[in-house]
């Protein structure tokens, strides 16, 4: 087992990376720009090296720099949690020529599935149902134009190294495609540094499932409880929960074993999200992999028991898993709230400056993710989350009471944010039902915002 593990991100997955070093009696070792020098994750981790600017590129883009902090202060290992640089395939590459174990697949996965459109291709290779589109990369609007006109429109267009929603253009009609095309490249270079892009149709109406996997170096694949991911604006999701509530026990064994064997065949190793749309005939289309840790990962952990980023590095450490596919039992439902610093008046527009007073929630079954405090500054630089709301109960409808009343409990002054848009989502019909579809919030925003404006 690794005796100093380097953590190559921020913020809250920083801080829950950190805890669970701490737990494994690991010693930590936070990585932090100018602008979070005064951040939580850097005052709980055990060293602490600056390495730029408050850029991300100058910072936690900079892979010489956090390779140089790992080798300066005798990490074994790297840790690069969600986002930044958690799926670069040359980073972990880099690890590797240095010495050092990157904790995640190996790069020559991160090249196959990290990438969005070999993934497309190596699913089809193993008998994954995927979504009519591009095979390959499309390499520049004229072939995007033809790929569109032969599945028909409206497609979306996505960047192959995406994630968090960036990169991602919905394209109703050929009048719309050369923008769009243009808009998604620069904003994927800008975020992931690869403006590479792939293509699909768009499946609607439809919902979006994701099932969280590990696998260690002994063929050992283990399928988690799917979560529902739907409610999302933008293509940046919002709430999520697990299980879904349209999904059954039979249904979700045999998604599992699909995605079992296929992760087994190509070798995967560490954590992982297979990505599917759920059409309105109960049909799955393979989407898309993520090959990290995912933002969602706690109500995977409130609803199994297994902590995901402890099996990470054990797995990452060589060990073998410590559970099998028999021990995965579900236990009740969990929902996840994400408050961000944004106005939802003002097309959630992202909100920097002090946090004057935050005051949290609390009670049986819920569980809080964040990494600012009272008196700290949200940066104009990074993602505007402020903290993730959990709530675990022994059914569905106890876990969304227990959200709402969490919500309510929630005082934070000092900057907009989007909390009593949420409040108001959650009361919502459909939300309650669980029946809601991917473009739900898209298609009712103004209603809901009228709603949360009415009751403020």
């Amino acid at each position: 087992m690794f005796t100093k593990v380097l953590v190559a991100n921020r913020g809250e997955i920083a801080l829950r990376i950190i805890r669970a070093l701490r737990e494994m009696q690991i010693k930590s070792v936070a990585v932090y720009s100018t602008a979070d020098r005064n951040a939580r994750f850097v005052q709980a981790a055990d060293e602490a090296v600056c390495i730029g600017g408050p850029l991300p590129s100058d910072s936690y883009l900079n892979m010489e720099n956090i390779i140089s902090a790992a080798v300066l202060t005798g990490a074994q290992a790297i840790h690069p949690g969600y986002g930044f640089l958690a799926e670069n395939a040359e980073f972990a590459q880099l690890c590797t020529d240095c010495q050092l174990k990157f904790i995640g697949p190996d790069p020559k996965i991160l090249s196959l599935m990290g990438n969005k459109a070999n993934a497309r291709t190596t699913m089809q290779a193993h008998h994954v149902p995927v979504i009519p589109g591009s095979t390959g990369f499309v390499e520049n609007y004229n072939q995007a134009n033809k790929i569109a006109q032969q599945v028909g429109f409206p497609v979306m267009l996505k960047a192959v190294a995406g994630g968090g929603g960036k990169g991602i253009r919905k394209v109703q009609c050929l009048e719309d495609l050369p923008s769009a095309f243009t808009s998604a490249q620069k904003e994927a270079q800008l975020s992931f540094g690869d403006q590479r892009m792939y293509l699909e149709k768009v499946i609607s109406p439809a919902k979006h499932i994701e099932i969280q996997v590990i696998g260690d170096q002994f063929q050992n694949v283990v399928a988690f409880p799917e979560r529902d991911c739907s409610l999302q604006r933008k293509q940046q999701k919002v709430i999520e929960e697990s299980p879904c509530a349209l999904i059954d026990s039979k249904q979700r064994q045999k998604i599992q074993q699909i995605v079992i064997k296929a992760l087994q065949e190509i070798g995967y190793q560490n954590a992982g999200t297979v990505e599917f749309l759920l059409d309105d005939k109960q049909n799955f289309y393979f989407m898309e992999m993520n090959t990290r840790i995912q933002v969602e990962h706690p109500i995977t952990e409130e609803v199994t028991g297994i902590d995901l980023i402890k099996a990470q590095i054990k797995v990452a450490a060589g060990e073998r898993l410590d559970f099998n596919q028999e021990d995965i039992i579900l236990n009740g439902a969990a929902i996840e709230a994400r408050i961000n610093a944004e106005d939802p008046q003002y097309d959630f527009r992202p909100q920097a400056g002090l946090i004057s007073q935050l005051n949290l929630p609390g009670g049986l079954g819920i569980r809080l993710e964040s990494a600012v405090k009272s008196g700290d500054q949200i940066s104009p630089y990074y993602d505007s989350m402020i903290i993730k709301i959990i709530a675990h109960a022994a059914n569905r409808r106890e876990a969304l009471i227990r959200l709402q009343n969490a919500l309510q409990e929630l005082e934070i002054q000092g900057l907009k944010t989007n909390q009593s848009f949420l409040q108001e989502l959650l009361n919502q019909p459909m939300v309650t039902s669980g029946k809601y579809q991917i473009n739900y919030i898209d298609q009712n925003f103004s209603q809901i915002l009228k709603r949360q404006q009415k009751g403020a």
